[in-house]
């Protein structure tokens, strides 16, 4: 276990699948209390206690959609006391929709988007960050992706919220700069987790794709990113970290195998 994380609290939005539930079993491993928060509460149960029996660890699985202000206050504001000092926040809820040109967009996906990678990141970080800064601890860990720093045609919308969350936390280094709070993000290239599958609404044929005859990354080698972004000397903040497959250099250049 890492003595810096010792005694802390982390909150994880998105925490039911992929990166996120990577990022509670990373914590957890490491004794650090979890809170897992979701909109699929019976995942989050299942996932607690499986580390309560694997880690003995202590997890508080919250079902709240980081789109709803009025869910998230009222959830955060009733917390347990052993969990209401919130140490790291871990924005990971987001999701695509959709690989349509602008002009055949669907504006439900383009909501769906906007209002939970960027409204929802902003949502769950006005709400932790004051206690935060009154107590002069704490990270908060967007994770973000390439595709908030190379826009690729029919994504444009999903490219936009992602170069928004990146904006995002250029802009709250800036704002607490003169806390000791740290602000990082880890902008990971192709993952191979439920992502692709939402996007296209359970057609897992098409969700296939970008992941054919190449080696993506997994959920735990994003999770592992932030780890050790979250465990670094008090006074060393990784503003950013890109993470890529070696298969991949950007989103038009994959090695597949023939």
């Amino acid at each position: 276990m890492n003595d810096r994380l010792t005694g802390m609290t982390a909150l994880i939005t998105g925490a039911s699948s992929g990166i996120g539930k990577a990022c509670v079993e990373a914590f957890a491993r490491e004794g650090v209390k979890v809170i897992l928060a979701a909109r699929r509460t019976e995942r989050l149960y299942e996932l607690a206690d499986v580390l309560d029996r694997d880690y003995s660890a202590k997890c508080l699985p919250l079902c709240i959609d980081v789109r709803d202000r009025g869910s998230i206050k009222s959830a955060l504001t009733t917390l347990p006391e052993q969990f209401c000092n919130i140490d790291i926040l871990v924005n990971n809820a987001g999701l695509a929709r959709g690989l349509n040109p602008i002009h055949h967009g669907d504006h439900t996906d383009w909501d769906e988007m906007i209002d939970t990678n960027i409204k929802g990141l902003l949502n769950i970080t006005r709400e932790v960050t004051p206690g935060m800064v009154e107590r002069g601890t704490g990270h908060i860990i967007n994770i973000g992706s390439i595709a908030g720093r190379y826009v690729y045609p029919n994504g444009t919308v999903y490219c936009a919220t992602k170069f928004a969350v990146r904006a995002l936390n250029q802009g709250l280094m800036m704002e607490l700069v003169d806390t000791p709070l740290r602000v990082s993000t880890v902008d990971p290239g192709l993952v191979e987790t439920e992502f692709s599958l939402v996007r296209h609404r359970g057609d897992s044929e098409n969700a296939g794709v970008p992941y054919e005859n190449m080696t993506p990354l997994t959920a735990m080698d994003v999770a592992d990113a932030v780890l050790f972004c979250a465990t670094r000397s008090p006074h060393v903040n990784i503003s950013e970290m890109v993470i890529m497959p070696t298969d991949q250099a950007s989103p038009y250049h994959v090695h597949r195998e023939e």
